[in-house]
């Protein structure tokens, strides 16, 4: 896979959705291993990866694991290979939407994220945005993959805010995908 720019700003919405397209990951919903573990490894709430302890501090480890994560209908989130299943602790969500591009207005927007691991993913209907609350503070989630979320960023909550209240829509909320997401805490 090439190489994703660490600006979304480089790229034309077609380019990010030819990213996406190429992203090829393991079919972890289809294994079924029979070795169960820990992984001794955890997801920090500010999306950090840690094991034992320790970060792991090598970005192409983190994407490996990432590829390989699958969250069970319990909630419960593992690594996943054709022979071992081993837990992994994520204190809120596994994943961090730390930049957000808008293209189009209206019903005609797209809003293109990248992840925190590189991935990038297009809102709408099989990601669709949800704006929640946590602790009386704004939780705005982004759907990835397999009942996986990404917590969007402060600065990605801000730019969706501002482009919102720009098209006044009633309610307040912004279209993406041909999906109309509404801002406010479900």
């Amino acid at each position: 896979m090439p190489e994703i720019p660490h600006d979304l700003s480089q790229l034309s919405l077609a380019q990010i959705a030819e990213l996406a397209a190429a992203r090829r990951l393991p079919p972890v919903d289809q294994w079924t291993p029979t070795r169960l573990g820990d992984s001794e490894m955890r997801i920090a709430r500010d999306g950090t990866w840690y094991h034992q302890g320790g970060p792991i501090k090598r970005e192409n480890m983190v994407r490996l694991f990432a590829s390989i994560l699958r969250r069970d209908p319990d909630g419960r989130h593992f690594l996943v290979t054709p022979v071992e299943k081993l837990e992994i602790e994520v204190e809120d969500t596994p994943f961090i939407a730390v930049e957000v591009k808008s293209t189009g207005i209206g019903e005609d927007r797209n809003l293109a994220f990248r992840l925190n691991t590189g991935d990038l993913i297009i809102a709408g209907p099989a990601n669709p945005l949800r704006f929640e609350e946590a602790n009386g503070e704004p939780h705005p989630l982004l759907g990835v993959r397999g009942g996986m979320d990404a917590l969007v960023s402060r600065a990605a909550y801000y730019a969706l805010a501002d482009w919102a209240i720009d098209e006044h829509h009633d309610p307040l909320g912004l279209w993406s995908g041909g999906t109309f997401f509404p801002m406010a805490a479900a």
